[in-house]
């Protein structure tokens, strides 16, 4: 192991136990390192983070590869002063796509597509309450996955999310109707034994988690027969899911006449966000919400004219 890989364990061990998780970081900075070993270089320097960060990916990811490289490189300048920091504003910043808003009637084909395409098994059930919960909830998809049995409280009507993407737990309430949805799937699902002993809630024919793949996969085919994706074109992603609740969350507050302003922070705490910017994002993501937050502003104006 070359002295740039042990300072890279030293970092991010340093950086864990701040609390990030770091899963891409990780990844990318040992490219990095494995980059700068291939061409026998001990001191990182700008050419070489500009160089590496552009190679092998697309432009979309060359902006937030650089600048994780950036953070990298900050902290090796406490121990080799020769270090160069890599400059910002060399790649065009990484830009979020606009999300897809699905309306009720496509979330009702989603869902009553599961079954039709998995009928036999359990599969298509749990696919089918998987994506309900994302829809009514707003859970990432990984919290949803990894849900454990025990953090489902039906009685109390209640999820404990554990050590999502930041690190963070939070308590999310459920709808009366999400709860007795999510309580006649667990009868089905425990009327096996095998499945009755398995660590997640969501879980297959033989009581393990979810294979990843395999829901991208009938996702995909629902998306196709909706047309909602051509064959060769991506089409809405299951995140999407996520990024339609908030939108419709913070549009009834708007048609409420509330405070959405006020309300704004109990929906990023909601969704496990970690700065309120992140929540403010889906005010510009979604023509229909930035109209009303210009309606808003313009009468406040008008007020105090």
């Amino acid at each position: 192991m070359s002295e740039l890989h042990e300072v890279l364990e030293s970092y991010l061990t340093v950086r864990r136990a701040l609390g990030f998780k770091l899963e891409s970081q990780e990844t990318r900075l040992r490219s990095f390192v494995t980059f700068m070993d291939a061409r026998g270089a001990t001191v990182v320097t700008a050419k070489l983070a500009v160089a590496w960060a552009g190679s092998q990916c697309g432009p979309a990811t060359w902006s937030s590869r650089l600048s994780t490289v950036r953070s990298f490189a900050q902290h090796l300048t406490n121990t080799e002063p020769r270090t160069e920091i890599p400059p910002s504003g060399i790649y065009p910043p990484q830009r979020r796509p606009r999300p897809y808003i699905y309306s009720d009637a496509e979330i009702d084909d989603l869902l009553a597509t599961m079954p039709a395409l998995h009928r036999s098994g359990l599969q298509g059930r749990t696919y089918q309450c998987f994506f309900g919960l994302l829809a009514v909830a707003g859970l990432r998809f990984s919290e949803a996955a990894n849900l454990a049995r025990h953090d489902a409280d039906l009685e109390q009507g209640v999820l404990t999310i554990r050590e999502t993407k930041f690190g963070k737990s939070r308590i999310i309430p459920l709808h009366p109707t999400t709860i007795d949805a999510l309580a006649a799937y667990v009868a089905e699902r425990d009327a096996c034994p095998v499945r009755r002993k398995g660590r997640y809630f969501f879980t297959g024919d033989r009581g393990a988690g979810l294979n990843h793949a395999n829901v991208h996969k009938s996702f995909a085919v629902w998306t196709r027969r909706a047309r909602l994706r051509l064959k060769q074109r991506s089409g809405p992603r299951i995140h999407d899911l996520r990024h339609t609740f908030a939108v419709r969350t913070l549009l009834g507050w708007y048609h409420d006449g509330e405070d959405v302003e006020r309300r704004q922070p109990a929906l990023t705490t909601y969704m496990g966000h970690t700065h309120l910017r992140d929540t403010y994002w889906y005010l510009t993501a979604s023509p229909e919400l930035l109209d009303h937050a210009r309606l808003r502003l313009e009468a406040r104006w008008e007020a105090t004219a």
